[in-house]
């Protein structure tokens, strides 16, 4: 019976929900040799697919800009997993799929991001590591100040 109730953490499947490469300046971006600027943006998402399976998908944005108008390319992957998460407390639900699986997930994108870019005629981009555990609380502290703020005056 105690087996029953152990916590279950389990990778079902990882796979790219969404790839997309935007080359919106080519052919004459190629000739340019200025430094591009490199945003890159993060978002993380998850949802119930069945009882105790989630999906959970970390969607990655870099653009590569010289000045404020000329990009030398968009790309945006959304790597996403199945994961089988059973016997965890409601309260550790949020950072198991918000922290955890992101952790696991960044990787496979941080691949999918450098080949896609390499395949479009740059260099590579190699993204670095990423504190998921940091941007939850910071997202959690800002969602509650957030909250806090919209409490109404009467």
């Amino acid at each position: 019976m105690s087996e029953n109730t152990q916590p279950v953490f389990s990778i079902e499947k990882l796979y790219v929900k969404d790839l997309s490469l935007e080359v919106p300046g080519a052919p004459q971006i190629f000739l340019e040799r200025e430094a591009p600027q490199v945003n890159v943006q993060l978002r993380t998402a998850g949802q119930p697919v069945d009882e105790g399976v989630y999906e959970v998908t970390l969607t990655v944005t870099v653009t590569a800009q010289i000045g404020e108008e000329r990009t030398l390319f968009l790309v945006e992957v959304a790597q996403a997993g199945i994961f089988q998460i059973r016997n965890i407390p409601a309260a550790d639900l949020e950072p198991v799929m918000m922290i955890g699986c992101p952790n696991i997930l960044f990787p496979y994108a941080r691949e999918a991001i450098s080949d896609a870019v390499t395949r479009a005629g740059f260099q590579p981009v190699l993204l670095s590591p990423v504190n998921f555990e940091s941007l939850y609380q910071a997202q959690s502290q800002q969602a509650a100040e957030h909250a806090a703020g919209e409490v109404p005056i009467q």
